[in-house]
């Protein structure tokens, strides 16, 4: 009897995540047999959505976007709301014996932080657990680059390079949220690769005044408009992040708003500007991966093959420099990914004349 091995999607979804499983499926034929569980931890919940991915289950989908298993982010295992009341399940152990049920040798997870601290869960309860790093805010702990943040990246680049015309032609002030709720990872290199004037970033506290002197000298440079990148995770100085909702057991608080309440301090601060936010959301996460996305991710996907065949559990696959290679999932977990607000890519923001809020 062939070798069993599941495989889930932890989180939301990004670019490149068909390129991991078609890589996955492929790298482990014939010797093993691949499942996938359906719509993220809710799939390890049940018989009938942990489904075969047999080699003519990923054929085509190298430049599909999105998730052939699907996606969610309404359950964490460890965390599932009893109904009503507060209380929460912690179904970890029945997943654990589920999947032992089914025979299968392990579970090899892809997504952020909080999937591989599931995977320590797992482990910890007796299921060997082998971790891919996804996050389009390139804030894993671990990895150079995670799939997905270069396909985001551009996304937002071409939303900058967009806004240019419509804010000079308008002599407006234009602001654009993006992702990044703790590393301002996508707002600080959007911002340089689409000639921003201001990025705010969560790693540097901001000051509304330091904005509005950035537009009033380009009004006197006589450039009457501003392009203005800001992360969700950005924050004013003695302020907090802003959220749209509260975060629940196992869960995140939903950010948003960060845009909105930075147009209206500038308003505030500085009553000639005309401010105009965009907000680019999913769109970041949606869309065929970029060609680096694609052969990251299947690279990714064959190195976590390689591991499981040679009984490696315990690990997440990490790209170091150009080579890919691994580490132990709990020191992933032990290294925290921000900017450094006096690096190298923040100094070179700098020099560029981008403000940076502080």
């Amino acid at each position: 009897m062939a070798r069993r091995v599941c495989i889930v999607t932890g989180g939301g979804d990004a670019p490149g995540i068909n390129a991991v499983l078609r890589a996955f499926v492929h790298a482990s034929s014939p010797d093993i047999d691949v499942f996938g569980a359906r719509f993220g931890f809710e799939g390890l919940m049940d018989d009938e959505t942990i489904v075969p991915l047999p080699i003519a289950a990923v054929r085509g989908i190298l430049p599909k976007g999105g998730s052939i298993l699907g996606c969610s982010t309404r359950v964490y295992p460890f965390f599932v709301p009893v109904p009503g009341g507060s209380a929460t399940h912690d179904l970890g152990p029945d997943i654990v014996a589920r999947l032992q049920r089914l025979e299968m040798e392990g579970l090899v997870l892809i997504g952020g932080d909080g999937t591989m601290a599931a995977a320590k869960r797992f482990m910890d309860a007796g299921l060997p657990c082998v971790g891919i790093p996804k996050t389009i805010d390139n804030d894993m702990g671990g990895t150079d680059q995670t799939f997905g943040f270069d396909t985001a990246l551009d996304t937002a680049t071409r939303a900058v390079d967009a806004l240019h015309s419509t804010a000079e032609s308008h002599r407006r002030v234009m602001i654009l949220e993006v992702m990044g709720r703790y590393a301002g990872f996508i707002a600080l290199e959007s911002g340089v690769a689409g000639g921003a004037d201001v990025v705010l970033l969560p790693e540097i506290p901001y000051d509304i005044a330091r904005i509005v002197e950035k537009i009033e000298e380009r009004e006197r440079l006589g450039l009457r408009f501003t392009i203005v990148v800001v992360a969700e995770g950005a924050a004013p100085k003695g302020g907090v992040v802003a959220e749209i909702e509260g975060g629940r057991p196992g869960h995140l608080p939903r950010l948003g708003g960060a845009g909105a309440r930075l147009a209206l301090e500038s308003e505030r601060a500085c009553p000639s500007a005309e401010v105009r936010v965009t907000v680019l959301g999913h769109l970041q996460r949606g869309g065929s991966p970029s060609a680096f996305d694609r052969a990251l991710g299947s690279r990714f996907g064959a190195a976590a093959a390689r591991l499981v065949r040679t009984g490696e559990w315990g690990k997440m696959v990490s790209l170091r420099g150009t080579r890919i290679e691994s580490i132990p999932i709990e020191a992933a977990l032990l290294e925290k990914k921000v900017l450094d607000p006096q690096g190298e890519y923040a100094t070179a923001a700098r020099l560029l004349g981008i403000t940076l809020g502080d």
